[in-house]
């Protein structure tokens, strides 16, 4: 039987359960991309640039990047690690710089913490879905007015990715993003779906259908394989939109191997 989420032992009472801890230097690089890209006008003009990165795992890196990253928008930005596993936290607090770094423990109940921005990488893919949603709620509930939440899953390395971007009215977009080279067709990212989506990859369902449709945009696009998968991972998100499917995003972004699309396009 799947476990609840329940309050971690300890002083802290953190809300969730550890995470494997799988950690990579860079792994996290595109969804930071992304939000340095898309998210910029967001940061500047947040008027407390207080951003977490929940769930960090064994080595603090990807949270230590993140902060790198966002400074290049918003030099005055503070980041929080948050893990409920202590040694974990105690190896951030090796790397800290408080206040624009700092580590503590922590869970779905962000430890006090009212960030505008919250980075949830990897972390729901052991919970089932039901209780996934708790946790989005979880964490929206605590989020600073106007917040935003980025939750997703990726590989070991940060080549194939997607994730959701939420808001206190729910979830508003979602992104796959990927090196193209390193897949065969688009729908090699269904693996990595969060939970929110991942078991519904089956006919009848909308996530379904946008994989289906982006593989036949894929096998439409072969000709422009000869200049490169970028082209042709741009000449399919093209294809998509031509074809209504809701494409937020532009050839700038599509460029990086992205595709955002407004969250209907695939909600359960």
């Amino acid at each position: 039987m799947a476990r609840k989420p329940r309050l971690a032992a300890g002083r802290a009472r953190a809300l969730g359960l550890p995470t494997r801890g799988t950690t990579n230097p860079n792994r996290l690089r595109r969804v930071d991309r992304w939000m340095t890209g898309t998210l910029s006008s967001f940061l500047t003009e947040a008027a407390d640039p207080l951003v977490v990165d929940l769930g960090y795992g064994s080595s603090p890196i990807t949270t230590v990047e993140m902060a790198l990253r966002l400074r290049t928008v918003r030099p005055d930005v503070r980041v929080l690690g948050l893990e409920i596993d202590t040694d974990r936290v105690e190896a951030g607090k090796a790397v800290a710089d408080p206040p624009w770094l700092d580590f503590r423990r922590g869970g779905f109940e962000l430890a006090g913490a009212r960030p505008v921005l919250l980075r949830a990488f990897n972390v729901l893919r052991q919970y089932t879905e039901e209780q996934a949603f708790e946790a989005w709620d979880t964490m929206l509930g605590r989020m600073a007015p106007g917040g935003l939440i980025i939750e997703g899953t990726c590989d070991e390395i940060g080549r194939r990715c997607t994730w959701v971007t939420l808001s206190s009215d729910g979830p508003l977009r979602f992104t796959l993003a990927c090196k193209p080279s390193g897949i065969e067709t688009p729908s090699d990212l269904a693996e990595r779906l969060p939970k929110a989506l991942i078991h519904k990859n089956v006919p009848g369902e909308r996530v379904h259908a946008l994989l289906a449709e982006l593989d036949a945009c894929w096998a439409t696009a072969a000709p422009f394989a000869p200049f490169g998968p970028r082209a042709r991972w741009v000449e399919s998100a093209r294809l998509l939109a031509s074809r209504g499917w809701p494409v937020l995003d532009d050839r700038r972004r599509w460029r990086l191997g992205e595709i955002t699309l407004e969250w209907a396009a695939v909600a359960p």
